[in-house]
């Protein structure tokens, strides 16, 4: 058994994927296993792929990351999320949390 963190990283904006996957590829311990695009992708990744952690961004297209989820959580309630946004909005993080995440980090950090 592997002590590596197998991390998916969904975000609509290729940038800030290639930035995470750097961050996360250069440190021991962690491997980003998987990218999406969009809410619905996600989904289909986790399925397909069932990662350790995902970090969602909150606007995406396609299905949005609190609305991606409420649908992971679904079938994998065991999944362990994290939301990745450019805002601090109390509403949206709320709402995040509330369908399941366990936490946030803004983009800036």
């Amino acid at each position: 058994m592997t002590d590596t963190i197998r991390i998916l990283i969904c975000d609509d904006h290729a940038i800030v994927r290639k930035g995470l996957r750097t961050l996360i590829d250069s440190e021991p311990g962690m491997e980003v296993i998987g990218e999406a695009a969009n809410g619905r992708e996600a989904v289909l990744k986790v399925q397909s792929l069932q990662p350790d952690v995902i970090l969602m961004d909150l606007v995406m297209p396609r299905m949005g990351g609190v609305e991606a989820i409420i649908e992971i959580k679904k079938d994998f309630p065991e999944a362990r999320l994290l939301v990745i946004t450019s805002f601090a909005e109390e509403e949206k993080v709320f709402a995040a949390i509330k369908a399941g995440a366990l936490g946030y980090l803004l983009k800036d950090s």
